[in-house]
């Protein structure tokens, strides 16, 4: 049976503990006190008129001696901002406000009689390692942007590189019976040009496999062959990968191989809930989803039909391919504007060119000239104009220091509230060609199993690092 501590002995080790620590840092103010003499003017405790106490301890003079606060609260003892006990006490009373900011943890620790100096700065220093606060409110990591890839500043054919994605749905009327009309859902499927940002657009009834499958091989009709394709990891897609063959271990049948191998083409995926690693048609997506509200809108009361939402789709894609890729130059010199629609369609609104004496011979002779000089001129001037605007970082412009293997970690989950957000530890860190880890493996402990999860560094609040353990 253990005895306790009683308030006397708690109060005399206390002041032993703080007398020690003032001895140790403080001799030329504890001397210059007993002396009676003034302190030197580069003593950081001047402009706390400190004194000695009965018990031989420093404290704050002030200007509170006739408020009527306590003792403890008017003359509090000086510590150290860089010691041992000093952080001992800081977490002691962070711990007691629950976890509380830097402002209430101060106050709580001058209510205790304790003066710390540079107490601020410690304290937000621990409070920024504090494990419970980041669980809390920590946010999640980022890193500086990466480097465009060298898809999006290719010259090849429109729609050799392609991202894709699908949104939806929207409500169409499929047929009528005797109680009425039958409605059924369909969604749109978006390619988008890497390069000259373009975009092409296809309907689909669901979301399954087979028919992105047949969205996706009448986009390869239309548009011929892609080297590569971008996406997230959605079920169609990874599905619709594996149906094609693109990984060896997981189709061994030659004929579907054959569908999409042959030509070279490759298929990325970005790892699960980074959006923002497909930017570039995610933002198409937003653009299109307003112009087809506007045609929406304008349907009035009549019934959406198949028919009607793939010419709606049709539409938008020919709106959004007519969009200047760059500000429109207001030099009279220039009339031509930029657009995706100038290469994909060779048909630009310029001012016709004057009439004259022009045989049959002309047209076949000079045509190709015309079609030619055409897609140079695109090209020329999307190296000129169009390229420059994507030389600037917008955000993430600071490289921030990569998670490692072995660091704890809270996993993001935007379907349930941060305090059951699972806590795993980091098992593998994906460096990028320029050495910024944007990707790791999290290993947690779901429902009694272990598991492994691909995710971007942004879905991840560090707790502890590997190198502060």
């Amino acid at each position: 049976m253990c005895n306790k501590v009683s308030v006397s002995d708690s109060q005399k080790a206390t002041e032993t503990i703080i007398r020690a620590i003032q001895q140790e840092r403080f001799p030329e103010e504890l001397k210059a006190i007993k002396e009676g003499r003034n302190l030197s003017r580069g003593s950081p405790l001047t402009k706390l008129s400190p004194y000695i106490d009965k018990a031989g301890l420093l404290r704050v003079g002030g200007r509170l001696l006739q408020s009527d606060l306590e003792s403890v609260e008017k003359n509090p003892y000086i510590m150290p901002r860089s010691c041992h006990i000093a952080n001992l006490l800081i977490r002691h009373y962070h711990e007691k406000i629950r976890h509380q900011g830097r402002h209430l943890t101060e106050g709580a620790l001058r209510s205790a009689g304790y003066w710390i100096m540079g107490g601020k700065r410690q304290i937000s220093s621990l409070i920024h390692s504090c494990v419970a606060c980041r669980k809390l409110r920590g946010g999640t990591q980022s890193q500086k942007m990466a480097d465009l890839p060298p898809e999006r500043l290719s010259t090849d054919p429109p729609f050799s590189y392609v991202g894709l994605d699908v949104f939806g749905p929207w409500m169409v009327t499929s047929r009528r019976t005797r109680g009425g009309l039958a409605n059924s859902k369909r969604w749109a499927v978006m390619f988008t040009c890497m390069s000259t940002r373009a975009v092409h657009l296809e309907a689909i009834e669901s979301m399954d496999t087979s028919n992105f499958i047949n969205a996706l091989r009448r986009f390869l009709s239309i548009r011929g062959p892609a080297k590569q394709l971008r996406s997230d990891c959605g079920t169609n897609f990874t599905g619709a990968c594996k149906e094609l063959g693109f990984d060896i271990k997981i189709s061994s049948d030659p004929n579907v191989k054959a569908f999409l191998n042959d030509s070279g083409c490759t298929w990325i995926f970005n790892p699960p809930h980074s959006s923002h690693m497909g930017g570039s048609w995610e933002r198409m997506i937003g653009i299109a989803r307003k112009i087809l509200d506007t045609q929406l809108a304008q349907l009035g009361t009549q019934h959406l039909t198949h028919d009607v939402l793939i010419t709606f789709l049709a539409e938008v894609a020919a709106i959004m391919n007519a969009r200047p890729l760059v500000s429109v130059s207001s030099d009279p010199d220039s009339p031509l504007i930029l657009t995706p629609a100038t290469l994909l369609t060779q048909k630009v609104g310029a001012v016709p060119v004057p009439q004259g004496d022009f045989g049959e011979k002309d047209l076949y002779k000079r045509q190709w000239r015309q079609v030619q000089s055409l897609a140079n001129s695109f090209w020329h001037r999307w190296r000129k104009e169009y390229l420059s605007t994507l030389q600037c970082r917008r955000k993430w412009k600071e490289p921030r220091p990569n998670l490692r293997q072995g660091d704890v970690v809270l996993l993001k989950d935007p379907l349930v509230k941060r305090n059951q957000w699972p806590m795993g530890v980091i098992v593998k860190a994906h460096p990028s060609s320029d050495g910024h880890v944007r990707k790791v493996e999290v290993k947690v402990i779901k429902d009694g199993k272990s598991r492994v999860y691909l995710r971007p560094v942004t879905d991840v609040v560090l707790l502890l690092s590997d190198v502060m353990q």
